[in-house]
């Protein structure tokens, strides 16, 4: 082993072993890899933010906006208002709900694809009283298994078809990954609609299964005594037959912006103090005005009541892009940029012992805000969070569906025949639909996931590196000897396991950009063609079903279904033995050794 492949392993295991301790967000974990590399001599310096300009990180920048144009002009409404019915059986609901996701996902961004139908299963699931954690994850499931189909569907078929580019010649093509990823989603697709939502835990006992979140009805928020309350004075134990009428827990008492210890039950109430509630929208009104207590930020809300718009509550899921993401509601001036008042968090049922305002939100979090009523979708999308309210996140221009479905058919088609380069294809649909003002020009970068777009371009130039310097040859080597005398199926299944279980607990980008050249190497060794293994590489990367860190449509889910940790291998790990056993043999009919 060479000192530039020893210096290259040891920041792979280092990225690797941060983004698995998830303290810091993967894009800042990336770049700082890359600047280290370059300072260690491993990166060339001129080639250092190639990855940058590379057509992957380009093409995955432009679906991106080309899904938020798709969105905006009720093309994907069209389908989904037509197609989705709350007095069909759970069973049926998630088939075509599944239908639908995978669809969408072969020809826009997966996670885009999730964003839109997540609130449309919300409110299919309240209509027809049931928890929406039955169908939220095989909702997940169906979007990840349908981008697998395109080159577009999913970011690592973007990169795997740059690095088959950079090192063959020639990229795959639109409609390369379907004979093997449209067919295995399929499959994934009938076992997920049939058996898998079956093998998700029920709900616990005593949940209300009308409650748009079963685990999550309820949140912390915090309610302030004001100057004059008859409660002052009285010990917060004396609150408790109040609360318990009116299904509220107290947790705690915060004073002089310092929580309190323990549930403080004996404490003497004060002007001022805020009692820390968990509670669900509906009973922190009731019990907030059973004792008049205020919310947390009276001035603030009563500040927007002056203005005579009227009030609304909307819930909002934290997203890894979101904008309050690791911040508080303070830190990015809620109240003052968007006349915005948090009034409570729900995170995956447990309690958190900060105060609400002083809170860090987290990816999967659910945030009850206070808004005047008229501006609930402009505050979503400024948060970059998705709704929970029947509203979609934008607004939408019905006049120009037909326009964003031509645009986006034509240049699709350009594409797959070879007429355009695919990101010139897509950049000319993002120059259309700004022209035909489906997106305003001011808000075009808000659509591209930015710390993706970092992570991209820091990982590339270090994948590169690893490839140039031998290292790639020598993990390659190294599973050849271990699967010497297998049987090619053998080899391709080790290398998709290998691959799945790294993007299980890995960014699934990521894990593309490592594994690709590793089996370009390996079919090199055996004298085979590249094809079928960066085919296995695709479709395990793409893969993750077992954690709800793999990847972040299965994030996403978290908060609003009320699952824990553990509940996504219950179905996610069948779901992935499935897939390796269906795709194998495909891989070996259409892309033979």
């Amino acid at each position: 082993m060479t000192q530039d492949q020893f210096t290259l392993f040891a920041l792979f295991v280092a990225i690797f072993g941060l983004l698995l301790w998830g303290r810091f967000r993967y894009d800042l974990v990336a770049f700082s890899a890359l600047m280290v590399a370059v300072v260690l001599g491993v990166v060339d310096p001129t080639n250092a933010f190639a990855g940058f300009g590379h057509s992957a990180t380009l093409i995955v920048a432009l679906v991106l906006i080309v899904s938020a144009g798709l969105v905006r002009s009720g093309a994907v409404f069209l389908i989904t208002r037509t197609m989705v019915n709350a007095s069909r059986s759970l069973g049926a609901h998630i088939a075509i709900m599944g239908v639908i996701g995978g669809a969408l996902s072969a020809f826009m961004n997966n996670v885009a694809a999730l964003a839109l139908l997540m609130p449309v299963d919300i409110q299919t699931a309240r209509k027809a009283k049931r928890a929406p954690r039955h169908s939220l994850m095989p909702l997940s499931f169906a979007t990840i298994l349908g981008g697998m189909a395109t080159l577009i569907g999913t970011p690592p078929n973007i990169i795997i078809s740059a690095i088959r580019e950079d090192s063959l010649g020639a990229p795959f093509r639109m409609f390369d990954f379907a004979p093997v990823g449209a067919l295995t989603a399929v499959v994934g697709l009938a076992f997920v609609a049939l058996v898998g939502w079956r093998l998700i835990p029920q709900p616990e006992a005593g949940q209300a299964v009308g409650e748009p979140m079963v685990e999550q009805s309820d949140y912390v928020a915090e309610l302030v005594v004001p100057k004059d309350a008859k409660l002052i004075g009285q010990r917060v134990q004396d609150l408790y037959d109040t609360a318990e009428e009116n299904d509220v827990a107290i947790l705690g008492l915060v004073r002089d912006g310092k929580r309190r210890y323990g549930t403080a039950h004996t404490t003497r109430l004060e002007a001022g103090d805020a009692l820390v509630i968990e509670a669900s929208p509906r009973a922190l009104d009731e019990f907030g005005a059973a004792l008049k207590l205020d919310v947390a930020n009276a001035a603030n809300a009563g500040r927007l009541k002056a203005e005579g718009e009227g009030l609304s509550k909307i819930e909002v899921v934290v997203t890894e892009g979101a904008r309050i993401n690791g911040k508080t509601a303070q830190t990015i001036g809620l109240n003052w940029r968007r006349r915005a008042v948090l009034l409570g968090i729900s995170r995956s049922g447990k309690p958190f012992r900060s105060a609400v305002r002083k809170t860090k939100a987290r990816p999967g979090d659910i945030l009850l805000l206070l808004v005047p009523t008229g501006s609930e979708a402009e505050v979503t999308e400024w948060l970059g969070g998705l709704p929970l309210a029947e509203r979609g996140l934008t607004v939408t221009q019905e006049g120009k569906v037909w326009w964003a479905i031509g645009m986006f058919a034509v240049a699709v088609a350009a594409a797959s025949v070879g007429l355009i380069y695919l990101p010139v294809a897509l950049g000319l649909v993002v120059v259309g639909m700004v022209l035909t003002k489906i997106l305003a020009i001011s808000e075009i970068y808000d659509h591209v996931e930015w710390p993706v777009v970092v992570l991209l371009g820091s990982m590339i130039p270090l994948g590169h590196a690893l490839e140039t310097s031998g290292g790639t040859d020598l993990i390659a080597r190294s599973l050849v000897s271990v699967t010497d005398g297998m049987p090619a199926w053998a080899v391709l299944t080790i290398i998709m396991v290998v691959t799945m279980s790294l993007s299980d607990v890995l960014n699934n980008t990521a894990t593309a950009i490592v594994a690709a050249p590793i089996g370009i190497e390996m079919a090199a060794k055996l004298g085979a063609d590249p094809d079928p293994f960066l085919m296995a590489v695709a479709v395990a990367a793409s893969c993750a079903f077992l954690t709800p860190i793999g990847h972040k449509n299965n994030t996403l889910i978290l908060g609003p279904g009320g699952y824990r940790f553990s509940d996504y291998w219950r179905m996610g790990l069948p779901l992935e033995i499935l897939v390796v056993a269906v795709a194998v043999p495909l891989i070996l009919v259409f892309w033979p050794l």
